[in-house]
């Protein structure tokens, strides 16, 4: 295993865990602030629609330069918004280390997809993506238990100290570990030019819908848990680190198995995410098969991270950074649009099991799109080539003009 891929899963955890540790620090900051929890909701908000805008922008902003010195200036810019948040003391101002933090994370997460796959053989590229977002994993399994413990027992600052303190690290495997590589970027205007091939949208629309449908589901996982199948409210820290703990497997998982062969492997895992999610409205009903299809559900709807991100840098070969930056993007839209359907399911009193077939119908649909894409790729090929222009033939071959 190349060293650089242990600095890119290094950087993946420390941002990982930015982004989801302060939803177990919530009450903490709103009594500190002097906001309501709403309010302090919105800073999970904030981060996630910044992702969704900086991932195109800092990933164009930084298309001349070689990857491995994006990748040591994102990070710096993550340690900086990080310490923001370390210092704040107001409400405006930790939002502003939010917002800071979370320009960098899909531009990294992208260009280090890139860099990932550069690294090994081209059939263990989705399996090198993969090991890069083992940190992401890890950090839903560790950083956030972790961080949430140091804040509620040291104040919500001390998790972005500690934050902040990660990310120096991580800033100095990506300088130490991750090799130099000539600018290989074709600049931003071959970067958007793969925008203009369909496939590109449609694995990018495959990537929105396809994983939407976890977030239906996880975003409301512990009303779900504690109303529905009977868990104590003090039961859900385990069973989150559950699902962490399939996201694991998962992860692992789908990039052997895209490796393997891609797009057969993503009609597999996104038609098992559905009919996961579409059991887990019944088994919910009782605690040992919710806890149960709770692990299944984190190991399928993180093993299809791999093969669509795989997706996406194959369809933009020749310019994949930005590509794959937006699809990170797509990933958060993703999860924004799941959580905000599957919402409307409960606020529309259809239980906390709504959110299942929400999540299920989502992914159907991100299948769909998939099969689509596959379809057309498979008649591209099937298409015959256009005949050779014809010559003239010399002048020696040509018959006498007509007199």
């Amino acid at each position: 295993m190349p060293p650089a891929l242990i600095a890119l899963a290094l950087g993946a955890f420390g941002i990982g865990t930015t982004e989801f540790v302060i939803v177990g620090l919530l009450p903490e900051v709103a009594a500190d602030l002097s906001v309501s929890i709403p309010a302090a909701g919105m800073l999970v908000t904030g981060y996630a629609l910044a992702v969704v805008v900086g991932a195109p922008l800092m990933t164009a902003a930084g298309s001349r330069l070689p990857r491995k010195t994006m990748l040591a200036v994102l990070m710096s810019v993550f340690i900086a918004g990080n310490l923001l948040c370390a210092l704040a003391e107001s409400y405006p101002l930790l939002m502003a280390g939010r917002l800071i933090a979370a320009l960098t994370h899909g531009a990294f997460f992208g260009i280090g997809s890139v860099v990932a796959a550069g690294l090994v053989a081209p059939d263990k590229r989705a399996g090198a993506i993969a090991l890069m977002f083992t940190g992401l994993t890890v950090a839903n399994v560790l950083g956030v238990p972790m961080g949430t413990f140091l804040g509620q027992h040291f104040g919500w600052r001390s998790t972005f100290w500690a934050v902040t303190a990660f990310g120096l690290v991580s800033l100095a495997g990506v300088l130490s570990l991750v090799p130099r590589q000539p600018p290989e970027s074709a600049g931003l205007r071959g970067e958007l030019a793969v925008f203009k091939r369909g496939q590109v949208w449609l694995a990018l629309a495959t990537t929105t819908l396809g994983f939407a449908g976890v977030f239906a589901s996880f975003t409301y996982i512990a009303p779900m848990m504690t109303d529905v199948a009977g868990f104590s409210a003090s039961a859900v820290t385990w069973l989150l680190v559950l699902f962490g703990a399939g996201l694991c497997v998962g992860n692992v998982v789908g990039g052997k198995m895209a490796d393997r062969s891609l797009m057969p492997s993503l009609y597999a895992i996104l038609a098992a995410l559905a009919a996961v999610l579409a059991v887990f409205v019944f088994t919910a009903r009782a605690p040992l098969p919710a806890a149960l299809t709770l692990a299944v559900f984190g190991a399928v709807g993180f093993a299809t991270v791999p093969p669509l991100q795989m997706r996406v840098m194959q369809k933009a070969e020749g310019a994949p950074a930005l590509a794959s930056a937006a699809n990170i993007a797509a990933f958060n839209l993703g999860n924004a649009l799941g959580a905000w359907l599957g919402g409307l399911a409960i606020d529309h009193h259809l239980g906390y099991t709504a959110p299942n077939w929400i999540g299920a119908l989502l992914t159907t649909a991100g299948l769909a799109t998939a099969l689509l894409s596959g379809l057309l790729e498979r008649r591209h090929r099937r298409r015959p080539a256009p005949p050779a222009p014809q010559t003239a033939p010399p002048a020696a071959d040509r018959p006498p003009a007509a007199v």
